[in-house]
């Protein structure tokens, strides 16, 4: 790595030292703004030299002064929120400057990074993008801004716990999403080790906010591999035009009503210190989380073999396996139960006798009947030595069951604790962000920034993972100008105390009584209870009854005892729930626009990147317990652009990337913007996207579901590892017609059907997206945005479950592949914003669908067909009274996922807030609400119910 950090050095040093200053004097500008029709003064507004790095804000009685060196004439951009922008230009010193502000709602006139790499008018992007800018952001009415992320137009959103949320697009969602991608100025927010980001748990503070853009649908021609689905980019503020000292406090109330626990507070702070100097600036913030998580209790009767769910419950159900509980995983044949115990038998008498007693059971099915009497057993008993007489008397019970037909081709499961008995519900999170930032010209910056963030959550991916003090770093180092941009960045990733539910309720359970015994017990306390006259349901109950005796009751010294061991020891080691992940990622990219160069005949962008994943779990999570596992990565993209007339601009994008371990690909983008009326545009764009295997479809090995399945990745090498290119495994839907034939008492193999793996392994997946969209003004009231979109994904990355057979046992595996032939997925969104006097009205809806899908193909669209938004907001109903009301409702939809699979019901939801704001001292308070009808909700099945938060929050900006 030091050879890359010393290549990074030396292009710095080359772009600093091609820097032009050109000749420049000392300008310095002052002066006052305010209200044109109040005339009070207004604070924070940011001042800018256009087209440069320089800038400052008013203070809190509207003032400003800002001093530097620039050639003349320039002009000054001065913005604010909720008022027109005004650009002033200026040919010298100038001293009380007197700026009058007009407050206006703007409709359509932002101006977007995202969808070309380079500033535009969002009703002039060549793509679909959604923008939430600074009013929006500080206006919200959710708890936080990104959980108002799912009120933008085909947003929609998995939460898996308070603070642990996926956000996807256009279908596919997953918990966990893997072809999303989220950036934080600039750096991918994912961890090395999921590859995908840990939802805004360690991300970005509110105060530091100062923009989210986000590009639904693929944007691998500008961005790489990922972002099959979407990418969003959050930039924070600039310590040099936004200086000064912010602090936010909020207190808020949640589990009302809730049935699994009492209502409880939930509370958050947050801090942020800016300041500039004429070359220099620094920023730090600080933020801090603390509540009480959504507790998941689905208990759903889960068929783990067919991934549905099924009748029953645990009274009803010997082999009950429920959604949210963990260790009932764990199952058993009782025939087969029977079986290894006259085979363990006749195994030990032979060894305990020399092999003078070969086959004790033969004896038994000679010399007794299943319904032998008392004096019959002691008779048969008393014909060998006084120390075998217990051990053949214990195997007894299992043979006459057996033989008498008394015990059932059955599946009996362990008794599981509940999630809310093994998971840290203490949900919390910490972030800090610190920045230097150097002027090395009025247009070049250089960076060096640090974000770092801890916290305790929950997350569901194939199992529920209790995510326990684990933290995220990321270190960049930048220089940005107007024209060019090089950074250097790492991600360094520690999973701390984390742990997985399933694997340790089943240890608790082994720990209490191993399953080699408790099963047995199981189905000898059956047969006696069945031989002594009680029905099948009674002698089930029964036999529990006695199994369980000396289970460890949540709660007891005995549970917490083991619960503690268990969870602090790791996978790896056979014994433990933890696991250990120390994954690095390190990048490296640069990006030059051209079009200066050219005299502005053309658009031309060139960027190059490259990236390395340092996988290190310590066999807790990849198969990288005796050996290091790194990933390289590296890219290339142009994008040109040229208008061929005043209403039309062409562009054209291509990306070349290459991992490793799969071919390289190249994926091109073309759009066309056509403008068929001042500030009305109609947009076409062809888009191809692709996303490599992540890191665990390539390299995991790992047990989950409390043991009952082994995850792989998809590469030969851990194909190999477990022979499964030569002892062929079977479909799962072959075993589970072969268990259905063994079930009615005539096992049939000739139904088992081998499954057999591609000799190449998991391979990238690519989409071919096709979209068709309208933005425009109508009139000066009215914003109108509208799309369509069809899609084409090849070599779709899914995964199948097979069954290894090895004897007379079988093991479940399950593996990444991809599937055979195409995917579509085709929909269309429409979005309407309407200026009525000082209100806002705002309305989307999004419908989304999945078309053809291979035969073999487990659907896993996990979307709702129809989703809508509806809000009104008045940011001065009465002076200094502002308010924000959203609805958001979606359809009912079927979840499916490698953890549980089910119906998502339909929803809908009100989020409100009223704020008051306070010149005389900065401030602003708010009082809201998240789902103020506290009507309880799911966005993906097996995850937490969530209902209402209402909270009152106080922010101070300088």
């Amino acid at each position: 790595m030091n050879k890359t950090f010393t290549r990074l050095a030396c292009i710095l040093l080359v772009l600093i030292g091609t820097i032009n200053i050109g000749f420049a004097q000392n300008i310095s500008i002052s002066g006052k703004v305010t209200d044109k029709l109040t005339n009070e003064t207004l604070p924070g507004v940011a001042i800018k030299v256009k087209g440069k790095t320089i800038g400052t804000s008013t203070n809190s009685e509207g003032r400003f002064n800002l001093s530097f060196s620039e050639k003349t004439p320039l002009t000054i951009v001065i913005t604010y929120i909720g008022y027109k922008t005004i650009e002033q230009e200026i040919a010298g010193s100038v001293s009380n400057l007197e700026i009058k502000m007009e407050s206006q709602s703007i409709l359509g006139q932002e101006v977007v990074v995202a969808a070309s790499r380079t500033p535009e008018r969002i009703l002039e992007s060549p793509v679909s993008i959604e923008r939430f800018g600074l009013a929006a952001i500080r206006e919200t009415a959710a708890v936080s801004f990104y959980d108002a992320l799912n009120n933008l137009k085909g947003v929609e959103m998995s939460a898996q716990s308070l603070t642990f949320k996926s956000i996807n697009t256009r279908g596919f969602n997953s918990n966990g999403n893997t072809r999303f991608n989220q950036y934080i100025d600039g750096m991918d927010n994912q961890a090395p080790g999921l590859n995908f980001s840990v939802g805004n748990i360690i991300g970005i503070s509110e105060l530091d906010l100062d923009n989210v853009e986000l590009l639904p649908g693929a944007s691998s021609a500008l961005y790489g591999a990922g972002g099959i689905n979407g990418t969003m980019l959050m930039s924070s503020k600039d310590p040099f035009t936004t200086p000064g000292v912010s602090f936010s406090i909020k207190n808020g109330l949640s589990h009302v009503s809730d049935p699994l626990q009492p209502a409880a507070p939930f509370k958050e702070a947050a801090v942020r210190v800016a300041k500039a100097w004429n070359k220099f600036a620094f920023k730090t913030t600080l933020s801090f989380l603390e509540a009480d998580d959504w507790q998941a209790a689905n208990y759903s009767n889960f068929d783990r073999t067919s991934r549905t769910v099924k009748s029953g419950d645990r009274n009803s159900d010997p082999n009950f396996d429920g959604v949210n509980v963990y260790g009932d995983e764990v199952n058993s044949n009782m025939r087969n139960i029977a079986n290894s115990v006259q085979s363990a038998t006749n195994a030990g008498v032979a060894a305990a006798t020399g092999g003078a007693i070969p086959n004790v059971i033969g004896m038994i099915n000679a010399s007794l009947p299943p319904n032998a009497t008392p004096a019959q057993i002691g008779g048969f008993l008393g014909n060998f030595p006084a120390a075998l007489r217990p051990t053949i008397q214990n195997v007894l019970p299992f043979n006459f069951g057996l033989r008498a037909g008394l015990i059932p081709d059955q599946l009996v499961s362990r008794t599981g604790y509940n999630e809310q008995n093994l998971v840290d519900y203490n949900a919390k999170s910490i972030k800090t962000s610190t920045s230097l930032h150097y002027k090395l010209s009025n247009t070049v910056q250089a960076v060096l920034q640090a974000n770092w963030g801890t916290g305790t959550t929950v997350y569901t991916g194939s199992d529920r993972y209790s995510i326990r003090n684990f933290s995220i770093g990321q270190y960049k180092l930048e220089v940005k100008g107007q024209d060019f941009m090089v950074r250097g960045y790492t991600t360094q990733e520690r999973s701390g105390d984390s742990y997985i539910s399933s694997i340790l309720g089943s240890y608790i359970n082994e720990a209490s009584k191993a399953s080699t015994a408790w099963f047995p017990q199981y189905v000898g306390n059956y047969v006696g209870a069945r031989a002594a006259g009680a029905p099948d349901a009674q002698a089930h109950s029964l036999a529990r009854t006695a199994a369980d005796v000396g289970r460890f009751l949540p709660g007891s010294p005995q549970f917490e005892s083991a619960k503690n061991t268990i969870m602090n020891t790791n996978i790896s080691s056979g014994l433990g729930a933890r696991f250990n992940d120390k994954s690095n990622l390190y990048h490296y990219e640069g990006m030059y626009n051209l079009t200066g160069a050219l005299k502005e005949a053309f658009e031309l962008q060139v960027g190059a990147s490259y990236r390395r994943y340092d996988l290190n779990s310590g066999g807790t999570i990849f198969d990288d317990l005796n050996r290091e596992i790194d990933i390289d990565e590296y890219g290339a993209f142009v994008q040109m652009g040229k208008k061929l007339s005043d209403a039309f601009k062409l562009s054209f994008s291509g990306r070349y990337d290459k991992n490793e371990n799969f071919d390289g690909r190249f994926t091109p983008r073309l759009t066309g913007v056509y403008t068929v009326a001042p500030n009305n545009n109609i947009r076409l764009s062809y888009q191809t996207g692709y996303r490599n295997p992540t890191t665990q479809n390539q390299f995991i090995d790992l047990s989950v579901g409390g043991g009952s399945t082994r995850l792989i990745g998809g590469l030969p090498s851990s194909l190999v590892k477990y022979n499964l290119y030569g002892n062929k495994p079977f479909t799962d839907v072959s075993y589970r017609n072969f268990l259905a034939s063994a079930s009615a008492g005539a096992a049939n193999p000739a139904l088992l059907k081998t499954y057999s793996f591609t000799e190449g392994g998991v391979k990238p997946e690519s989409v071919k997206a096709y979209e068709l969209g309208y933005k425009g003004l109508l009139g000066s009231k009215v914003l109108l945005d509208a799309y369509g979109y069809y899609n084409t994904y090849s070599d779709f990355i899914t995964s199948v479950e097979v069954f290894q057979q090895s004897g007379t046992t079988f093991t479940k595996f399950g593996v990444p592949v991809n599937a055979e032939g195409n995917v579509t997925s085709y929909g269309t969104a429409l979005g309407i914003d309407y200026l009525m006097g000082k209100y806002n009205l705002s309305g989307n809806i999004s419908y989304n669908n999945i078309g053809d899908i291979p035969v073999t193909y487990v659907n896993d669209f996990n979307t709702p067909k129809v989703r809508y938004n509806l809000g009104i907001s008045n940011r001065n109903v009465v002076k200094n009274v502002g308010m924000n009301v959203s609805y958001r409702w979606q359809d009912s939809f079927y979840w499916n996922s490698s953890f549980a699979s089910g119906a998502v019901p339909s929803f809908g939801t009100v989020d409100a807030q009223v704020n008051l704001k306070i010149p005389s001292v900065n401030g602003m308070i708010k009082i809201g609400a998240s789902d103020l009808l506290n009507k309880y909700y799911v966005t993906s099945y097996g995850n937490p119910e969530m209902g209402g938060m209402y909270y009152v929050g106080f922010t101070f900006n300088q």
